[in-house]
């Protein structure tokens, strides 16, 4: 780009610059040259046209003004001919706000207004925030008519509606219009027509308004209510099934995550891990631990205490699996119910040796400014923790499936899965298949022990609230198969959901163990069985 180009645009950016302040500076002078026009006024009449062209501005930066002469506090100073906001002993500019004096003289005069011009100055008010710049303001101005249904509001409503440009605040605020009209006419029409306004909405604020509407209205009106009520509840009855399918969904991926590594070491050791739940314990407090460090000597980088927590929950969880594996359950391989106690003293053990560094109570694990809070889609109610884990989960669930198709690891791993015997014939080291396998396991559960400290409360029985959910995912799923623990956690998840509502929250899982107990009747092996020589036999 030559050197005359570069000039030009500069020099066209300074001029834009300077054309954008001044019309910030021309914006803010016409303010104070109509509120100087008060000192000047006489009778209510021009007193009331003022108020009118304040609001016919619509700048915020005349709302001072105008609640100040509301209250009584904007007065003109006939000595310099100027008008000022009196606060306590102080003067105040009525445009900026900024303290003129801290002395109030004598000579001050009150502008005397009347109860009409207060409306005036409220509907005015009113006005400047359904025509605000900030889209927020004036979207909050909208919702906020339509709870109140205030009809004193209907006026500047009116002309905010013929000057929104915004698709979304412009059907607000025509529903809110409707709210008015439907509590203030007495045309049936007008009234049937609003009714139809506000079925459009759809939500339980506009089941609410209909309701009482449709209780004290008669003939035709009143049947309108009736038929939108119907179909607004119909609307929200399916908004319903799409929240418990998110609910259940949510639920899902937490006992995919917790028993995850649990299909891992089970289907390809056939270890009954009691323990288990207590890796997910122990990532819990790893995460607790690191948020501690990060609260004391880095807290403004509080928001990455997960991404830190999250590989040293896994290389703590891991280590203590290895330690499992080597030093017990190596030496109890085809005793599966030596096996089971010994994992579930283990279990013991590590729940009385966090109890005794970390206390029985619960510790406080908090959630990074991006987990934290919910957003809505329709009726639907989404929070961030959640849908965070969520993809978290789905995230382990494809790392899992690269490491055991695409890695001499899960090569391995599916061999002695399939035949153990035939595995170590030809050369694979058995034993250290299934001490990484252990530790892989374990580890994960501690990953799933991170995301689950941002739902549950982090305590020493964390663990045992996961344990039985987990297997009764792996084994309805299928042993050792990922898939089917996806799966698996998946549709006991949504299937507790939609139970829940009708049963309670135990009786639902009485039942979803009864499922799965019939279910297991009829395929022993799980929805997906690993197929091999030694596994079909």
């Amino acid at each position: 780009m030559s050197l005359p180009v570069v000039l030009r645009s500069i020099f066209s950016l300074v001029i834009l610059l300077f054309f954008l302040a001044g019309q910030s500076i021309a914006q803010d002078s016409s303010v104070g040259t109509v509120i100087q026009k008060f000192a000047t006024a006489k009778g209510f009449s021009q007193v009331g046209k003022i108020i009118d062209e304040l609001g016919e501005l619509g700048d915020p930066k005349a709302a001072p003004a105008l609640r100040a002469l509301s209250e009584g506090n904007l007065k003109t100073d006939p000595s310099n001919n100027s008008v000022v906001i009196v606060s306590g002993d102080n003067l105040l500019d009525p445009v900026t706000g900024e303290t003129i004096s801290e002395a109030a003289g004598k000579s001050l005069k009150k502008i005397r207004i009347k109860n009409s011009l207060r409306r005036a100055i409220t509907a005015a008010l009113s006005g400047m925030t359904l025509r605000a710049q900030d889209a927020e303001i004036r979207r909050s101005a909208a919702q906020t008519i339509f709870d109140t249904s205030d009809a004193g509001q209907l006026e500047a409503l009116e002309k905010a509606i013929t000057a929104e440009e915004d698709a979304s605040i412009l059907s607000l605020m025509k529903q809110a219009r409707a709210s008015i009209v439907l509590n203030t006419t007495d045309d049936p029409a007008a009234m049937i027509e609003a009714i139809s306004v506000i079925q459009e909405r759809g939500d339980r604020e506009a089941l609410s308004l209909l309701s009482a509407f449709e209780a004290s209205a008669e003939g035709e009106p009143k049947q309108a209510a009736a038929a939108a009520i119907t179909r607004i509840n119909d609307r929200l009855e399916l908004w319903e099934i799409g929240q418990n399918v998110w609910y259940g969904l949510s639920l899902g991926s937490v006992l995919f995550l917790a028993a995850i590594g649990l299909a891992i070491t089970f289907g390809v050791m056939g270890v009954i891990n009691m323990a288990h739940g207590e890796m997910v314990m122990l990532g819990a407090y790893t995460t607790f631990v690191v948020q501690e460090i990060f609260r004391q000597s880095a807290p403004a980088f509080f928001d990455y205490s997960l991404l830190l927590a999250l590989p040293l929950a896994f290389l703590v969880t891991a280590l203590v699996g290895l330690c499992m594996e080597r030093g017990i359950i190596r030496f109890l391989y085809g005793r599966p119910l030596e096996t089971l106690l010994a994992t579930w003293g283990v279990s013991l053990v590590l729940q009385q040796t966090v109890r005794t560094i970390f206390g029985p109570t619960n510790r406080e694990v908090g959630n990074p400014s991006w987990m934290s809070g919910a957003f809505e889609i329709g009726e639907l109610s989404i929070t961030w923790n959640r849908l965070w884990i969520i993809v978290f989960s789905l995230a382990v669930f494809a790392i899992l499936m690269i490491i055991l198709n695409k890695t001499s690891l899960g090569l391995q791993m599916r061999a002695v899965t399939q035949n153990r015997r035939m595995a170590s014939a030809m050369g694979i080291r058995t034993n250290w298949v299934d001490a990484m396998t252990f530790a892989l396991g374990s580890g994960i559960a501690g990953m799933a022990g991170v995301a689950l400290s941002q739902i549950d409360n982090v305590s020493p029985n964390l663990g045992q609230s996961y344990i039985i959910d987990s297997f009764m995912v792996v084994v309805f799923g299928g042993v050792g198969n990922l898939w089917g623990t996806l799966v698996g956690a998946m549709s006991l998840g949504v299937a507790n959901k939609f139970l829940e509502p009708y049963t309670g929250a135990v009786l639902a899982k009485i039942l979803v163990l009864i499922f799965i107990i019939l279910f297991i009747q009829r395929r022993p092996r799980g929805l997906f069985a690993i197929r091999g020589r030694a596994v079909d036999a």
